[in-house]
């Protein structure tokens, strides 16, 4: 993990999910994620969107701030199907789901309104790749 991701994570637990400096007053999560390949466990910090009306689901966006690849835990989590956020001081497992179609370029769209970085690492990207978006839903536990 870069040193700069490390000190994201440690502001983000030092003070119950909000980070200075570029994501001052964005919305924060920290995507727990096994690497696909490696096995190895490994933490994200990411902005997301939550959904308008199910406080159980929010959405992030795989931009990897518009390079021509999607970034590694983007297939880490695909690959599984599951995952655990940190949001602000909770903690909680979710399930994993790829948009696709109108539903994707919705969720996309209202992020980069939000956000108009989104909107250049789209451009940044045009005819190279889409940029996917996923649904991190909160996991139900399990009747014993």
């Amino acid at each position: 993990m870069s040193d700069w991701n490390t000190k994201v994570i440690e502001e983000f637990r030092a003070n119950e999910g909000r980070v200075s400096g570029p994501f001052d007053n964005a919305p924060m999560v920290l995507v727990h994620h096994r690497g696909r390949k490696s096995g190895r466990e490994m933490v994200s910090p990411m902005m997301y969107l939550a959904h308008e009306s199910d406080k159980d689901i929010v959405y992030v966006i795989a931009s990897k701030g518009g390079a021509p690849e999607n970034p590694g835990w983007y297939y880490n989590l695909v690959s599984a199907g599951h995952g655990t956020v940190e949001i602000g001081t909770e903690t909680f497992p979710v399930t994993v789901r790829d948009l696709g179609g109108d539903e994707r370029d919705r969720r996309f769209a209202e992020q980069a309104a939000r956000y108009p970085g989104f909107a250049g690492y789209a451009e940044k990207t045009r005819g190279i790749r889409t940029i996917p978006v996923l649904e991190l839903t909160r996991s139900k536990p399990s009747a014993q």
